[in-house]
């Protein structure tokens, strides 16, 4: 099983060229069938990595014998076979989901999800900033072109945003990298977590020039504010599946943050420790503000989704602020509930705008559901579960954030921002359910427009995981805490023992 910590990978990776070539590539169910067979796959290998890290610690993966800080180096903890985990359940979601027709809109549709979900893991799996930059690079390339499926005027504007906006990105990504190998001559995170505390003088001013680009790429990424006026449309232009899969690539962009402003600029950094505290606190409780008034306003259900979206970003940025262990152990949990649920809205709301003909899934009257029962039971859960109503997961996450704040200035900031923000989205969600469900005219449809069985059945694996994020709080609160103490102590941090690094 030396081999383990590379699966997520290799898997998404192989099954995406194989549906490239032919006979598979001319043949859209064997692409279905293919696909299927690998999210599966993917997810039972990455179900036996966080098992397996659970048991023996985290796995240490060298590839071609290279060994740090010069090799590829893949680093399986709690934190990234948790998250690598979380991505393999929603691509195997999403795909019960796409199979139905929704895969029909443009060509290569399956080959480019596998490469996305590919870039996804390895981003979670690399303990090298650089392969981070390359893994980035894998999944935005493969976003472009899933963004444009179905094609359409909105989606092709959308997507000139998009992609510009990630090149520049990009392009200052590199220039941090640079800047950082230059004053500390290696881009492994265990070898930067032990010299950057050795800088002094002007070469400390320098690193923390290509510390704060990161910060800035990564905001970008996590649609931090005021980097986040991307989101709203270019999710709401996706396709449903696309923008399901989006749900989890903000994940990414806090992900980063967590881990490269902990492991490499946490409190053993010396004269750059903590440097990004000081600027998340104020982008962070702004985020959400802006996510809330964006929830506000939002005409359409896609487009209110996506400023939720920006919401659980700012509050998972709070945490990172917040820079303890209890705080890193609420964002691991609120993380895998805000990417679940806002997934599953985001497959809920291509239901709603078929049965709804012209109206389609804008916030205004028009004709009733065809399967009033199924979708209204779907809307409520989850709508309950990204308002954060009691017994659900929103409730626990957004409890165990409140929790975390260590004194009364950081209560006093976070606490009403917290409560507000679920307020808005309490009345952002029950405004558009009561004119979904209460405010119709006319008689349903009679084309063939219900929900599918494999439709029906990935909505149900991202609704109903909510319930059972609460029925085992226990546990994986206990795994998050383990995970968060792992990633705070850097002495004792496997990261330490990579070979070829000494303390």
């Amino acid at each position: 099983m030396q081999h383990l910590s590379i699966f997520p990978i290799l898997i998404p990776l192989l099954f995406g060229a194989i549906m490239l070539l032919p006979p598979i590539s001319r043949e859209l169910q064997s692409q279905r069938i293919s696909a299927i067979i690998g999210t599966l796959f993917l997810l039972i290998s990455s179900a036996t990595l966080l098992i397996t890290v659970d048991q023996e610690g985290t796995q240490l993966y060298a590839l071609g014998g290279w060994q740090a800080p010069f090799g590829i180096a893949l680093v399986a903890d709690r934190v990234s076979s948790l998250l690598v985990l979380l991505t393999s359940f929603i691509a195997f979601a999403i795909m019960l989901f796409a199979i139905s027709g929704k895969d029909k809109g443009g060509a290569y549709f399956h080959p480019l999800f596998m490469f996305q979900v590919m870039g996804i893991n390895g981003a979670f799996l690399t303990g090298d900033i650089f392969n981070l930059f390359v893994f980035f690079e894998v999944l935005l390339i493969a976003s472009y072109a899933l963004l444009l499926h179905a094609g359409g005027k909105q989606k092709t504007q959308s997507a000139m945003h998009y992609v510009l906006l990630n090149l520049v990105g990009s392009s200052l990504f590199l220039f941090g990298l640079g800047i950082l190998y230059g004053t500390l001559g290696t881009l492994n995170m265990a070898d930067m977590a032990i010299k950057i505390g050795q800088l002094e003088g002007e070469t400390t001013t320098i690193a923390k020039t290509g510390a704060l680009l990161l910060l800035i790429v990564f905001g970008l990424k996590a649609a931090m504010l005021p980097m986040h006026f991307w989101l709203p449309r270019t999710y709401a232009s996706a396709s449903a599946p696309v923008a399901a899969l989006f749900s989890i690539m903000t994940k990414v962009g806090i992900y980063s943050i967590f881990r490269v402003y902990t492991v490499i600029f946490g409190d053993e950094a010396g004269e750059l420790a903590n440097i990004a505290q000081n600027w998340l606190w104020p982008l962070a409780l702004l985020t959400i503000a802006a996510g809330s008034i964006g929830a506000f306003a939002s005409p359409n259900l896609k487009t209110l989704n996506a400023n939720l979206v920006i919401v659980s970003s700012g509050s998972l940025l709070v945490c990172a602020a917040l820079n303890s262990e209890g705080a890193t152990s609420a964002a691991l949990y609120y993380m895998v509930h805000s990417t679940l649920a806002s997934a599953g809205l985001f497959l809920l709301a291509d239901i709603i705008a078929r049965q709804r003909g012209k109206a389609e899934d804008r916030i205004v009257h028009s004709r009733p559901f065809s399967q009033p029962r199924l979708i209204g039971f779907a809307f409520a859960l989850s709508a309950m579960t990204l308002i954060g109503m009691p017994p659900l997961s929103g409730f626990v996450g957004k409890i165990m954030i409140l929790q975390a704040t260590q004194s009364m200035a950081q209560t006093l900031w976070i606490w009403p921002l917290i409560i507000i923000s679920s307020l808005a989205a309490l009345i952002a969600l029950s405004r558009a359910g009561t004119t979904f469900f209460w405010r119709h005219n006319g008689s349903p449809s009679t084309d063939d427009i219900a929900a599918k069985p494999t439709e029906i059945a990935g909505i149900a694996l991202l609704i109903l995981a909510s319930p059972l994020l609460v029925l085992f709080g226990g546990e994986l609160s206990e795994f998050t805490q383990q995970a968060a103490n792992h990633l705070h102590s850097i002495q004792s941090s496997a990261y330490s023992l990579l070979p070829g690094v000494t303390p």
